[in-house]
């Protein structure tokens, strides 16, 4: 994946939180599953520390597929970034 431009979109109160609905980034290296690529993002500054403060509760899409925290992120085209889901 170092190397590759992936396309993070953010929704909701996330999206609202890092202040970007988008952006186009170059994971690091030891950035291999959704775990450690919430991590990463969350020590990226104050509004992603803010919108990742819980990373468990985070819902994750790979090129628009729900995956698991453990999943690893390989090199998709699309990572979409989520609350978590709410209501009844």
């Amino acid at each position: 994946m170092a190397g590759v431009e992936t396309k993070l979109v953010y929704f909701s109160w996330v999206r609202e939180r890092v202040g970007k609905s988008e952006e186009k980034i170059v994971l690091p290296q030891d950035v291999t599953t959704v775990m450690d690529l919430l991590l990463w993002l969350k020590q990226r500054d104050d509004g992603f520390a803010a919108a990742l403060e819980f990373p468990e509760i985070i819902r994750v899409a790979l090129d628009q597929e729900h995956v698991e925290h453990t999943a690893e992120i390989g090199a998709p085209r699309e990572i979409a970034i989520f609350p978590p889901m709410t209501g009844g």
